[in-house]
């Protein structure tokens, strides 16, 4: 062994060679940096899939569209101030599109009028089957061009099934298998039950191609007319209206629909509205904030796995110093530097370390394909920065760890370490 043994090169090979050697011990050191690195990769991969689940369903929805509403859309129930707030209403949406140069058209939607106590039942029943899981909404016939609905079967509500309150639905996929489970191209003109009267089934929705878990709260709409809702439902006045911007003038929309409910709803200047507005780059901030929280909790864990393997490496790089001190002698005998011992052990707790990261990468991309594969629905997209993250950081948790074994071995003085036995 000469001098040019502190060369990164042979120092590398030598880590190695000590790492295969002691193989068992070396996996049992570097386990907890493969628990931390599976569980960060395999959290970042599923949410980063149903992060772009959702940016699709909501997209697909219509990205120039501003929903207002006089509780607040998205996440959490209405809080008791919401409550007490009046509802939007038709005279709302005239003023609207009366008074803004920058709103295309409005659909207004009666929302989930068989729930909350509003004596209305949706629960579907046709030849003896029933489905109880309807979400009945009332719409304007427009809804179909501003929420991009497309139809499988019949067709849509129209001005005349509006105006005169007819007993007609468009419903979803899921009503279809519940009812119809051995005719499914075959149902409209079907009539069924729902709140103890009769309505003829005209039109069937086409399931959208974006479906969260494999399904989407439209798979459970039973759609009618807007007004018909209001006939068979009259406590449920709450009213969502889905305003859409004329193209490329989302944000003046925005403002302009603001300041016109502001006014007709008597908020004065500094308070806060009684009403929300929510666009879709709103409702995918709203889930990232979601996001946010679940990746700190998995970095948590992460952090604590990468902890534990840390100090396990420290450990088992102090034993190995211990156990190599003559070697550690003969080297610095025939010339080897501080800074060529140093190296050397940095490198060894380094080199497995890194084996723990790729092994961590492998198990986790493995995971991630097998949850993929079981349930082919559910979003799992390995992201590339998530695999290189890993790889650094089980690098630098070797460097951190491996500096005082490395420093007490550089420090080692030789003639004691010749005697050592």
């Amino acid at each position: 062994m000469n001098i040019t043994s502190s060369l990164p090169k042979e120092v590398l090979k030598m880590a190695l060679d000590n790492i295969l050697s002691n193989k068992f011990r070396s996996i049992l050191t570097i386990l907890g940096i493969v628990i931390g690195i599976i569980t960060a990769i395999v959290v970042a991969s599923i949410l980063t899939g149903v992060r772009q689940s959702i940016v699709a369903i909501v997209e697909e929805y219509g990205s120039n569209n501003i929903y207002a509403f006089h509780f607040s859309t998205g996440m959490g129930p209405p809080n008791r101030d919401e409550r007490n707030r009046k509802p939007l209403n038709e005279d709302d949406a005239n003023a609207i599109l009366g008074q803004s140069t920058t709103v295309e058209d409005i659909a207004q939607v009666a929302v989930n009028i068989g729930s909350w106590g509003s004596g209305f039942d949706d629960n579907l029943i046709y030849e003896g089957k029933n489905y109880r899981w309807a979400l009945t909404d009332g719409v304007t016939p427009n809804y179909m061009q501003i929420a991009n609905i497309t139809l499988r079967q019949g067709r849509w509500i129209t001005e005349s099934d509006n105006y005169q309150r007819r007993n007609v639905l468009v419903i979803g996929v899921n009503t279809v298998e519940a009812l119809f489970p051995d005719n499914k191209d075959d149902v409209v003109g079907k009539v069924v039950r729902m709140n103890g009267t009769t309505w003829e089934i005209i039109g069937v929705i086409e399931k959208r191609k974006a479906g969260f878990f494999g399904e989407n709260e439209e798979d459970r709409k039973v759609f009618l007319p807007f007004r018909t809702a209001r006939k068979v439902a009259p406590t449920r006045d709450a009213v969502l209206q889905i305003i859409q911007a004329k193209q490329g003038q989302l944000n003046d929309a925005v403002l302009e629909v603001e300041g016109i409910l502001r006014q007709r709803r008597g908020v004065k200047y500094g308070e806060p509205n009684n009403f929300d507005l929510k666009t879709a780059d709103n409702f995918i901030a709203q889930f990232d904030g979601i996001i946010g929280g679940v990746g700190l909790v998995a970095i948590a864990i992460s952090c604590l796995g990468l902890l534990v393997g840390g100090i396990g490496v420290m450990n088992i790089m102090l034993v190995s110093v211990t156990e190599r001190t003559k070697e550690i002698g003969i080297r610095k005998a025939i010339g080897a530097t501080k800074g060529a011992i140093v190296l050397q052990f940095l490198l060894e707790a380094m080199t497995l370390t890194f084996f723990g990261g790729i092994i961590g990468v492998v198990l986790a991309i493995g995971i991630s394909k097998l949850i993929m594969l079981i349930f082919p629905s559910m979003p799992a997209l390995i992201p590339l920065w998530a695999v290189i993250t890993g790889l650094t950081v089980s690098v630098l948790v070797g460097l951190v760890f491996g500096v005082l074994p490395a420093r007490k071995a550089s420090k080692l003085d030789p003639i004691e370490c010749l005697r050592y036995e």
